[in-house]
């Protein structure tokens, strides 16, 4: 009898398991950006030394190199996320060029499962979806253009923001 309970002690504590427990797909997308030459708008462009920094943080979100694609979070307690882009950041030779970009959106929570919890999606409004501004005066904008892939972002399988520059 003690052997039938062992068992049946050990099939229910494994029959309270979910087949998905670990969870690592399913979590809150980044923005992706992705990089492209002005000239030729069909052709990747690696950015070089790219430093970015959310708005009023205390350092930055990190600094990028030999890359045409960088992933962005958003904020998922508020309707906007503003980060300052400098390129040629730590260049002695040219000098840095800061634009900040501010991205407007709603978002909803998800339910994934139990063990993942929720995850927030994230819809770019139609109109001002992505706001481009520059800090200083004399320097012109380093982006000089920006399309809107798609307004969506539910995952990070896909470039939501094409920069060129």
């Amino acid at each position: 009898m003690k052997k039938i309970m062992l068992l049946l002690l050990v099939i229910l504590s494994f029959s309270s398991c979910e087949k998905d427990d670990i969870c690592n797909e399913d979590t809150t997308p980044r923005l992706i950006m992705e990089f492209y030459d002005i000239s030729n708008p069909t052709i990747k462009k690696n950015v070089v030394n790219l430093k970015v920094s959310g708005e009023n943080a205390t350092a930055p979100l990190g600094t990028f190199s030999g890359v045409s694609k960088i992933e962005l979070p958003l904020n998922p307690t508020a309707t906007t996320t503003k980060y300052s882009l400098i390129l040629n950041s730590t260049s002695t030779t040219v000098d840095p060029n800061e634009d900040f970009l501010e991205f407007n959106y709603t978002h909803e929570n998800i339910y994934v499962s139990r063990a993942c919890g929720y995850k927030t999606i994230y819809n770019l409004n139609n109109s001002g979806g992505v706001i481009q501004s520059d800090p200083t005066a004399p320097d012109t904008f380093w982006i000089q253009n920006y399309s809107i892939a798609t307004t969506s972002i539910t995952n990070e399988n896909e470039t939501h923001i094409k920069i060129y520059f």
